[in-house]
């Protein structure tokens, strides 16, 4: 149910009085039968308006009232507040109660004491065709354009909502009404508390050239409600991962440190399938995966290979498609990532086939060598998988890792088998799965590292791959800061010459 309240509005100024007629003029009875008509047509125009948002008010409340009735038949103890459903009068009135305590527990009205200047809520700004945002990601530009679907609907609903009350007959004032429209519009912010409601503050142009209508408005948070209380058993549920693979023999080695400790000593439920194109290399890659199937006692891998130039979507393709066994979660993975066990699990409890499939976002690291640079020496890869501005960032362009039940991979048509080479591959997957009825659990995950290494953006890739690798490529170096420190290194250099030498006189 969506309900906003109205807040405050600045009054209506007093410039453009509507023009009586004169008490003399031949047409005074003429002038105020006309005055007094559309008076009662504004009158009544406004009065149809409300008895259908009252209607349209009541239908929501009921069917509200429906859905918390069904909840609570369902789960008992679903609400913190109770309902009466033997008196749906009282229900209604006590969810009411409840959405404008939300208002009074807002900062609405009055500031609250925040601890530190990290406690405080920002506010995000938006007109017409712009929100300015500040939590803006890698994808996102300090600006949105286009306006994301849910967020568009909801700022168009909430302007739409200002206008409204503006647009209301005003029967005290004579003055002949001014009808508002989008184009008065001038700016407005918003911002969220989690648990309370959505607060909006709305300016428009006002009467004359430094007055504004200002409008304040607040959408309050119903109670939590219990969904889903349900115990899942994992004990059973394999993880196939596959990896597809050309040459890179001594990351492959690394990968199979982390899968030997992560995947077999301390999940123990888990398949591993490498795809392998070409011949390069080929033997050093399969005298890895055999000392560890001998050392770890690890029978669950499938070795393909494919005599043909590297695809990522073909290998994905071909190993998933492999399989013959039940039906099982599949996680496709490259040879750089770092994965801990607790993230094979949030891989299984975030799949679910026909329903979900998981696409974490993982942290991706920065070059150690300039994140360390100083040091005497680079931690070890353990030390400095930490999740920090300073040491990577979350990788929020990238749809290449990511769980699915298998049933779920076939039935949504796989990879597109004509992208060759690097990138592409996993967003057209991506988008088919969003255009689906599954739905995608994205978020990021704490125990999901992309490692660095030094990227090769290939002459042969199309203009727009070679586009995006090349952005891959500079965003994985290292932080805006740390990146400032090397272009101004000189100049750092040569203030510390300089203090040197300053100290040296004194």
């Amino acid at each position: 149910m969506s309900i906003v309240y109205m807040l405050a509005c600045t009054p209506k100024g007093d410039n453009h009085q509507f023009a009586l007629p004169r008490v003399h003029s031949p047409t005074v009875k003429e002038g105020y039968e006309a005055l007094l008509q559309e008076r009662e047509e504004q009158h009544r125009n406004y009065m149809i308006s409300l008895k259908k948002q009252i209607a349209h008010l009541k239908a929501e409340l009921q069917g509200r009232t429906e859905q918390l009735k069904s909840m609570q038949n369902q789960y008992p103890d679903s609400l913190d507040i109770q309902l009466d459903h033997r008196k749906p009068e009282k229900a209604q009135a006590n969810l009411l109660a409840f959405l404008r305590s939300q208002v009074d527990k807002a900062e609405v009205h009055s500031g609250v004491k925040l601890s530190t200047e990290y406690a405080a809520v920002p506010f995000e700004s938006f007109t017409l065709q712009k929100v300015y945002q500040l939590e803006t990601g890698l994808t996102r530009h300090p600006e949105e354009k286009p306006v994301r679907k849910d967020k568009r609907d909801e700022l168009i609903e909430v302007i739409e909502l200002a206008l409204g009350n503006l647009n209301k007959p005003d029967a005290v004032s004579k003055a002949k009404p001014r009808v508002y429209t989008a184009s008065d519009f001038i700016e407005g912010i918003y911002r969220t508390e989690k648990n309370k409601g959505t607060l909006y503050e709305l300016t428009f142009k006002g009467d004359a050239k430094h007055q504004f209508k200002k409008i304040v408005l607040f959408r309050p948070f119903g109670p939590v409600m219990k969904v889903k209380n349900e115990n899942v058993n994992m004990a059973d549920t394999l993880i196939n991962v596959i990896v597809p693979l050309a040459k890179r023999a001594s990351k492959f080695r690394q990968f199979m440190q982390n899968f030997r400790e992560m995947g077999i000593q301390q999940d123990g439920r888990i398949h591993l399938t490498v795809v392998y194109f070409g011949k390069e290399q080929i033997n050093e890659v399969k005298s890895i995966l055999e000392n560890t199937s001998k050392s770890a006692n690890f029978k669950n891998f499938t070795f393909i290979q494919l005599n043909e130039e590297f695809s990522r979507g073909k290998g994905l393709d071909v190993g998933a498609r492999f399989w013959k066994g039940n039906n099982v979660v599949l996680f496709f993975c490259d040879v750089d990532i770092y994965f801990t066990a607790e993230f094979l699990n949030s891989c299984r409890l975030n799949t679910q086939p026909g329903k979900k499939v998981f696409y974490p976002v993982l942290f991706s690291q920065y070059n150690p060598s300039i994140i360390y640079g100083h040091h005497d020496s680079i931690p070890s890869l353990e030390q400095q998988l930490t999740i920090k501005k300073e040491t990577g960032f979350w990788r929020d362009f990238g749809f290449g890792m990511t769980c699915q039940y298998r049933s779920d991979f076939i039935n949504i048509g796989g990879f597109d088998l004509d992208i060759k080479g690097w990138g592409g591959e996993d967003v057209h997957l991506y988008r088919k799965y969003l255009h689906s009825n599954l739905m995608v659990i994205r978020t990021p995950v704490r125990g999901l590292f992309h490692l660095w290494h030094e990227k090769q953006c290939l002459d042969e890739l199309t203009p727009e791959q070679y586009k995006m690798c090349m952005q891959s490529k500079a965003m994985n170096e290292a932080s805006h800061g740390q990146l400032g420190m090397l272009v101004f290194k000189q100049e750092i250099e040569t203030h510390l010459h300089r203090q040197k030498l300053s100290n040296k006189k004194t």
